[in-house]
């Protein structure tokens, strides 16, 4: 009787980080030189790219419905550019929540691109999503 309670009480602290594991934020980028606007989705934990960004989606916390509508997600945005000879370069250019009310609160400061979240859904197929959008 014990160890089924002990399961219980793991199943019920391991239910969020399970939940996590599907959840997918849906991003807006812009790339300013060609007014190019894509919308994609990000899966938490795996990296997407968006022209020379690679967008890692750490968190993404979607209010219920009875509560205020307030959309974060966490971000980690790199910008790759190509280095010396045969090398890449890798710069930290956004760390940190972006609020899809207020995007301008926390946002990448970028001359080409913006980056925006708008949603966090969950996936419901275990098919892999496209890990590489934009340019």
């Amino acid at each position: 009787m014990r160890s089924r309670s002990l399961a219980v009480a793991i199943a019920s602290l391991l239910a969020p980080i399970a939940a996590q594991a599907n959840t997918i934020a849906v991003l807006q980028g812009l790339d300013k030189t060609t007014a190019r606007v894509s919308k994609f989705d990000a899966p938490v934990d795996q990296s997407v790219r968006f022209g020379t960004l690679v967008i890692t989606v750490r968190a993404c916390d979607k209010k219920p419905p009875e509560e205020e509508p307030n959309t974060a997600a966490f971000l980690v945005i790199d910008e790759v550019r190509p280095g010396n000879a045969s090398s890449v370069e890798t710069k930290r250019v956004f760390s940190g929540w972006m609020f899809a009310s207020s995007p301008a609160v926390s946002a990448l400061e970028d001359p080409i691109y913006d980056i925006n979240v708008l949603d966090c859904k969950t996936d419901t197929t275990s098919a892999p999503a496209n890990p590489s959008v934009g340019k």
